[in-house]
């Protein structure tokens, strides 16, 4: 945990765009503005933290059925990518925010859909309880850090968008697909700990 502690951003010193992967997306999507989202990387447990993940309902008009963290797009009144990612995580798990202690950031990311997320981390109470909302999440699960840290669950393709050949990478977890906007946050994080 303290590894993950040095890697993340202060509090004090939110990201700010240019996303980390600004480059690559400018390639496919120009310099269409992005909209401002962001997501709750949560841990669990103080010796052997477990993240926390969602998986999206089928019926939903974008990512449906993929695993994602809590967030979603940043609304006028929230004032701060932690505000977003609290509110979000409220609505979409039942979060506590009581329960939740902020720990910083990551860097940020650009999606393909046209987002440019803050991944706030945090560590949330062993004691808490989650209640996800059926129109939005379909499961939560847990998946110890330690999985995201051996090098060999890493797993890197490539792929073809709209003419361009992108790198990716995903996990694979107990039956589930960890890989898109979710997967490349993960490996920022590996990366800022030196372990990607």
């Amino acid at each position: 945990m303290d590894a993950l502690l040095r890697a993340l951003r202060p509090l004090s010193q939110p990201p700010s765009a240019p996303a980390w992967n600004h480059l690559q997306m400018k390639e496919l999507l120009g310099d269409t503005p992005r909209r401002d989202a962001a997501v709750l990387i949560g841990l669990r447990g103080d010796a052997q933290p477990r993240m926390v993940f969602t998986v999206r309902t089928d019926h939903l008009s974008s990512h449906a059925g993929q695993v994602a963290f809590p967030g979603g797009r940043v609304d006028p009144a929230d004032g701060s990518a932690l505000t977003t990612a609290l509110r979000e995580s409220e609505e979409e798990i039942g979060l506590d925010r009581a329960l939740v202690t902020p720990l910083g950031y990551l860097d940020c990311f650009e999606t393909i859909s046209g987002f440019c997320i803050t991944p706030v981390v945090a560590r949330i109470a062993e004691e808490a309880r989650f209640h996800p909302a059926p129109d939005e999440v379909a499961e939560v699960f847990e998946v110890p850090l330690a999985f995201f840290l051996e090098p060999a669950n890493l797993k890197r393709y490539v792929m073809d968008f709209r003419g361009h050949r992108r790198e990716m990478v995903e996990f694979e977890h107990d039956g589930h697909r960890i890989w898109g906007a979710t997967a490349a946050m993960l490996q920022n994080l590996l990366q800022r700990m030196e372990r990607a």
